[in-house]
């Protein structure tokens, strides 16, 4: 019993940070998505106004469109992050020359802040000045301007990411794979087991539970994302990576609508959550058969 109490005691800081920061400013915004609140109209006070605002939404065109680019975003962004983190993490497993210089390498981008990831992407990507649309029409006789071309700057948004985060997906399944047990491998070998067939059936199935780890953590970062793409494209061109962050920014502090603002967060945290909750079904639950009597 003594010991129960101590272990609360011990816990009683953290549950109280999480409470006051974590749980409070959830009840908050859920409160003013419920209201009509602009600071600057000729009423300034907050007005109750039950589901208007989340109506709203249904037909906002804007915001389901800036929604769809995201889950797009994401969805490119978090699958080469893995393809590419897996590869380097067996890379970095074998003996090669200059591994451990190449690790610290690797893992710099992690150091840097998303907004000065985006002022970095910018200045190479600017035209007459950057080095990437000069030795992309140089070398490949491609015309990179992501400030005209909408498919440019999405590409360019996806490609930051990965570089920004990749190196987080290479450090967590490169301490999954060194943890692996060696001997359903050697059986697989004993098997006759090719290379293909003891990645799907052997290192595949071990590796489920930190890949689905890594998936859930980068897609929620990738779907809230804000600073790194505003830095690089400022949400153009044509709003083409105006993604679901960068509009409720817009909304709330140049419009100053903060009850429609707190709305389109709480959706977007609630698409987030469902999304990680369909992923964790497609990926781990497993379907029962029925048993015949």
């Amino acid at each position: 019993m003594r010991s129960q109490t101590t272990g609360w005691l011990l816990l009683a800081p953290t549950l109280i940070i999480l409470l006051v920061f974590g749980l409070g400013p959830f009840i908050y915004v859920l409160v003013v998505g419920f209201t009509n609140w602009n600071s600057f109209a000729a009423d300034p006070s907050a007005h109750f106004a039950g589901v208007q605002n989340f109506r709203r939404l249904v037909f906002d065109d804007p915001f389901l469109h800036a929604l769809w680019l995201t889950f797009g975003f994401t969805f490119f962004a978090v699958l080469s992050e893995i393809a590419l983190g897996y590869l380097l993490a067996q890379l970095l497993m074998r003996d090669i020359p200059f591994q451990g210089f190449f690790r610290t390498i690797h893992t710099l981008p992690l150091m840097v802040a998303p907004i000065a990831v985006g002022a970095t992407w910018r200045l190479l990507t600017v035209p007459g000045l950057g080095p990437l649309p000069y030795y992309l029409d140089r070398w490949l006789g491609i015309d990179l301007r992501i400030g005209s071309f909408a498919n440019q700057a999405f590409a360019a948004t996806v490609i930051m990411d990965v570089w920004h985060w990749t190196p987080l997906v290479t450090l967590t399944l490169l301490a999954a794979i060194s943890s692996l047990p060696k001997e359903p491998f050697e059986q697989a070998q004993i098997d006759g087991a090719n290379r293909f067939q003891v990645f799907w059936y052997v290192t595949l199935p071990l590796l489920k539970p930190a890949i689905l780890a890594t998936v859930f953590i980068r897609v929620m970062d990738a779907l809230r994302t804000v600073d790194e793409v505003w830095m690089l494209t400022g949400g153009g061109p044509a709003a083409a990576t105006r993604y679901v962050g960068l509009h409720i920014w817009r909304v709330v502090f140049p419009k100053t609508d903060y009850g429609y603002g707190a709305a389109m967060s709480l959706l977007t945290l609630y698409v987030t959550i469902v999304l990680c909750w369909l992923m964790y079904v497609a990926l781990v639950a497993r379907r029962e058969l029925p048993r015949s009597e």
